[in-house]
Formats: C-alpha cells, sequence, structure tokens
C-alpha cells in the first residue's frame, strides 16, 4: 500500500506561479507544494531580464496592451491582455511587500523610483528588474516566505506521475488503455457517479524510489514549459512538459502548441550550458553584428535589435545557415565599463569565467528554445476542462501571449493568474474535512529496469529530430517525418512504462514524447506562417487569425 498525503490544495511545480499561489491561500487552506528538483532548480530562478508593469507615469495601460497585441501578432486575447496589464502593477507591488528588491535610481531632484528598462516589443521602458538576476530575486524571496508558513509543506524531489480524477477504472503502472490521446497512457481514474473532477496525483518520491499519493480538494498545475524537448534550450532540465502532458491524459483540451519561443540570444561556448544572454542588453543598446563585425538586424525589421523575438531568432537563424556560421555576436562594448558591470553584473561574472570580456568584445551567441507559449486552455480563473483542476503560468494557455510571447510578460503572468486562481480557489474550497482513500498504486507486475539504454537513445532521438524538423523554420514534409518518429517513440516508450518500475528519465520522456505529439500536430494544423511559427510551404498570413486547440479523444 502506497503512503497518502492529504491536503486542501496541491500545488505541483514550485516556481514563481506556484508559490506565489501557495502565499496567497495559505491563510485559508492547508498547502503542499511538490518540487521536481531542489525547489530553486526552475525557469523562474534563471529568468534574467525582469517583469513588465506600467510604473512610469509617461507609460500607460493602453500602451502595454497595444504592444502585447502587436507582438503577439493578431493571436492575443484582447480581453486577457487588458486583465493582465491592468493587475500588473498590483501584483507587483504585492513582490515587493514580499521583500523582492527591484533596482532602483534617483533623478536629477533627488527623488528615488525604479529603475526601468526596455526590452524588445515595448515601446517605453516598464521592465521592473532586480539587476540581471530578478528571477533569482524572486524564486528565493517566495522560497523564504513558503518555508516560514506552517500551513505549507514543500515536498522536494518529487515527481508528479498522473492525475486521479473520477470517474473510471483502476491504475497502476502498467496503465493498458489510454483513456483520452493516441499513443499515451492514460491518466488514473476512480469510480464515481458525480462529474469528471480532480482528487489529486499519484507521485514519485525520488529521495526513496517510491510511488507515493496525494489527495487534495483543488489540484494546481503550475509545472512550467516544455522546452527540453528541444535539443538546445535555455531552460534547466526540468522543463519537460510534465503537466502539458498529464492534463493532457486526464481529459483536457491544449491550445497553440506549435508557437515555441526560441530566445535569440544564448551563450554560445563549449562550457557555457544552458546560459542566457538578457534581452536588456538590446534594451540597453547591444547590436548584433556577423563574424565580420557588420550590423544584420536594420536589414530584417526598422525596429532592428528591438524587434520582437519570433523575428530576431529568424534573422540570427537565416545569417547563420546563409554564412555557414556557427553563431552570431552581440555587441556592448560601446557602453562604458562601469555601465556594463552595474546593469549586468552576472552575465558578467559567467562570461569572464570562459575568458570573454563583455566590456571589451562580443558575446557569442545562437538561438535555443525558450518558452512555450501554448498549454492547456484555461479560464480567466485558471480554471481547466476537469473540476478542481487548474493550470497557471507557463504550462497554462490564456490567450496572453498569442503567436509570440513579449519579452517580460512570462513572469507576470505567473502572478496574475496564481492571484486570480487563488481567488478562486479560496471562494470555492470546501471547509468541511472530507478524505477519501485512493487507489493503490499497483507495481505487481512491473520490475527493475535493465535497459536504461533504451530510454537515453529516445531521449536523444526525440530532442534531436525536434530540432531539426520542428524548429525555428518548418516544413510540411518535416513535420510529417516527425510526427512519424514520435508514433514510434510513443509506441517503444509505452511498452517501457508498463513493464518496468518508474524513473526520473522515463517520467520525463513519458511525457516530453507525448508534447511533442501535441507540437506537431498543431503545426501541421497551421497553414500559414504567424508569429512563432514559419513554414516555408505557407509562407503568408491569413486573413483570419484563429488558435489551434486539439481536444482529447474520449
Amino acid at each position: 500500500m502506497n503512503q497518502q498525503h492529504n491536503c486542501d490544495v496541491l500545488i505541483i511545480g514550485s516556481g514563481a506561479a506556484g508559490l506565489t499561489l501557495a502565499l496567497h491561500l495559505a491563510q485559508n487552506a492547508d498547502v503542499i507544494i511538490l518540487s521536481k528538483g531542489p525547489v530553486n532548480e526552475g525557469s523562474t530562478f534563471y529568468a534574467q531580464g525582469g517583469i513588465a508593469a506600467v510604473f512610469d507615469e509617461n507609460d500607460s495601460i493602453t500602451s502595454h496592451v497595444s504592444d502585447t497585441l502587436i507582438s503577439g501578432a493578431g493571436l492575443c486575447d484582447e480581453d486577457i491582455v487588458q486583465y493582465t496589464a491592468e493587475n500588473a502593477k498590483a501584483c507587483l507591488e504585492w513582490l515587493i511587500e514580499q521583500g523582492v528588491n527591484f533596482d532602483q535610481e534617483s533623478n536629477n531632484n533627488g527623488d528615488v523610483r525604479y529603475h526601468l528598462t526596455r526590452e524588445g516589443g515595448h515601446s517605453h521602458r516598464r521592465i521592473l528588474h532586480s539587476a540581471d538576476a530578478t528571477g533569482q530575486a524572486v524564486q528565493t524571496t517566495l522560497v523564504s516566505r513558503v518555508k516560514q508558513h506552517s500551513r505549507i509543506r514543500l515536498f522536494e524531489r518529487y515527481n508528479a506521475i498522473d492525475l486521479i480524477c473520477s470517474p473510471s477504472p483502476s491504475p497502476s503502472s502498467e496503465n493498458t488503455e489510454s483513456t483520452v490521446s493516441t499513443g499515451g497512457t492514460g491518466s488514473t481514474k476512480i469510480k464515481s457517479d458525480d462529474e469528471s473532477k480532480c482528487v489529486g496525483a499519484y507521485i514519485w518520491n525520488r529521495n526513496n524510489e517510491k510511488v507515493e499519493s496525494i489527495q487534495a480538494k483543488k489540484t494546481i498545475l503550475a509545472t512550467g514549459g516544455a522546452s527540453k524537448v528541444y535539443q538546445y534550450t535555455s531552460n534547466p532540465d526540468v522543463a519537460s512538459g510534465d503537466g502539458v502532458a498529464m492534463a493532457w491524459r486526464a481529459g483536457c483540451r491544449v491550445a497553440n502548441m506549435e508557437f515555441n519561443q526560441f530566445h535569440p540570444t544564448c551563450l554560445f561556448h563549449p562550457d557555457a550550458g544552458t546560459f542566457l544572454i538578457t534581452e536588456a542588453l538590446r534594451g540597453e543598446g547591444a547590436i548584433l553584428k556577423r563574424p565580420d563585425g557588420s550590423r544584420f538586424m536594420p536589414s530584417f525589421d526598422e525596429r532592428a535589435e528591438l524587434a520582437p523575438r519570433d523575428i530576431v531568432a529568424r534573422a540570427i537563424d537565416f545569417e547563420m545557415k546563409r554564412l555557414g556560421a556557427d553563431c552570431m555576436y552581440l555587441d556592448i562594448s560601446h557602453k562604458s565599463a562601469d555601465f556594463i558591470k552595474q546593469h549586468f553584473p552576472n552575465i558578467i561574472e559567467k562570461t569572464l569565467s570562459l575568458g570573454i570580456d563583455i566590456t571589451q568584445q562580443p558575446i557569442p551567441v545562437v538561438p535555443a528554445a525558450h518558452y512555450t507559449c501554448g498549454g492547456v486552455m484555461i479560464n480567466k480563473k485558471g480554471q481547466t476542462d476537469i473540476t478542481n483542476l487548474y493550470a497557471i503560468g507557463e504550462v497554462a494557455y490564456t490567450g496572453l501571449h498569442g503567436a509570440n510571447r513579449m519579452a517580460s510578460n512570462s513572469l507576470l503572468e505567473c502572478l496574475v493568474f496564481a492571484r486570480a486562481a487563488a481567488f478562486d480557489i479560496t471562494e470555492s474550497l470546501d471547509k468541511t474535512h472530507t478524505s477519501i482513500t485512493l487507489p493503490a498504486w499497483d507495481e505487481s507486475r512491473v520490475t527493475d529496469s535493465d535497459e536504461e539504454v533504451v530510454i537515453q537513445h529516445n531521449w536523444h532521438e526525440l530532442r534531436l529530430f525536434m530540432w531539426d524538423y520542428v524548429g525555428i523554420v518548418r516544413t510540411t514534409k518535416r513535420l510529417e517525418r516527425a510526427l512519424h518518429r514520435v508514433e514510434l517513440l510513443q509506441k517503444e516508450i509505452q511498452d517501457y512504462y508498463r513493464n518496468f518500475r518508474v524513473s526520473n528519465n522515463l517520467l520525463e520522456l513519458r511525457n516530453l514524447v507525448q508534447v511533442a505529439e501535441l507540437i506537431i500536430r498543431c503545426a501541421m494544423e497551421r497553414k500559414e506562417s504567424r508569429g512563432l511559427h514559419y513554414t516555408l510551404d505557407f509562407p503568408e498570413l491569413k486573413e483570419n487569425a484563429e488558435i489551434t486547440v486539439l481536444t482529447p479523444k474520449t
């Protein structure tokens, strides 16, 4: 019998969205936060740039909305964009109350105010930041607050396996039938006469390698994005699309999964890992150059280096392929050394450790998968298609980003929709003590794996063909090849999942291959080039912009 934990609210994910929600709810509910790795090992911690909000009297919410709609290439939900921009300042003020220290400056009159920077797609300076490590400041502050709260339990090094919903058949690690999607194993469901609702999740305790369960009145997916599906990514290893895959298996719709944002400027160096060069460098005047030192962005867009990320990433990709170059270069050395050291201390530290002095020489950069603009469909309250199941942050499709996310709107989305979900959960949470016994996880027909090489091979194959066939520039033939490959992988992985005990690599691969299928199918549905989806077979925009929605088979 596996161990069962009980709580009012289960939050799967420990980034800005999950932590913010927990802190909003903890006055009224007992909360468990599930963190797949160490609590700081997520995309929030590594976010450099900042958070967009209107703090300057010369700026306006109307302008923030307009900039977001333009960047979204006609696919943003205007009502959601307006809602987000209107609530941005209040959410930033809440962060400040929690103790996040954003950079400040003095004006000519000696008045102190927040230093606002500008990034691609923004028409004003509206980015609050903490040097070039805003995510780290947000994450460490919120983690500190969470650890001080008596009603929040933090489970580190726990993978969520699948959601538990009612009604339907009994569970096991050898799930033999898919309740929702081709080629995937279904979410676990329990018998009930009620409408379909989420009652918790199965989890894998990485500390003792045991499967456990958590029963909750409300479950929230805050698992982040899926950029690990690509060979080259700016994201940490935990960004494996877990929430999207689990929600899909449970029966939730997903939308706009074809829009994968490739950050234009990741550090190109064999020892750099996944180090991102923040867009704020370009906001402060950095210039993109070819290997010969010539500038190229004005030839692609009148906004040059401050064009939206999809345009900049395609321009870099085009120049690299045209010239056969390994990378392009980002140069801010024309600024004073003191200015660069003050605003970008972490980038200075990292590049110097690799022998690059950015005060004297340009930075080698390449595009890398960075952000998942689509996700699990939710409403303005964070509710999914399944009762008592919510999704917030990068895992969710809100309509804010459209076909291309504007810089520094991502952490903002986490904050705004965490607060919105908190309001709804607080109002609807049943205060009576109800506890049900969840079905036990059945491992009676599985064994320890003696074929781990299969996982590693499939892992590398998946990420490589996604990069080659479903990357910055696509074609119908490439997508068809990718779909064929992913269907073969799904069969292998499903067979493996039936026969062997779960492991971190198996769970992540199972989820990534499901997300890869959703990305490919969405991309095949879009017969145009819009925003982050660019295909050589359909290079023009359609007159009518429509979102891509996939619905699970039931």
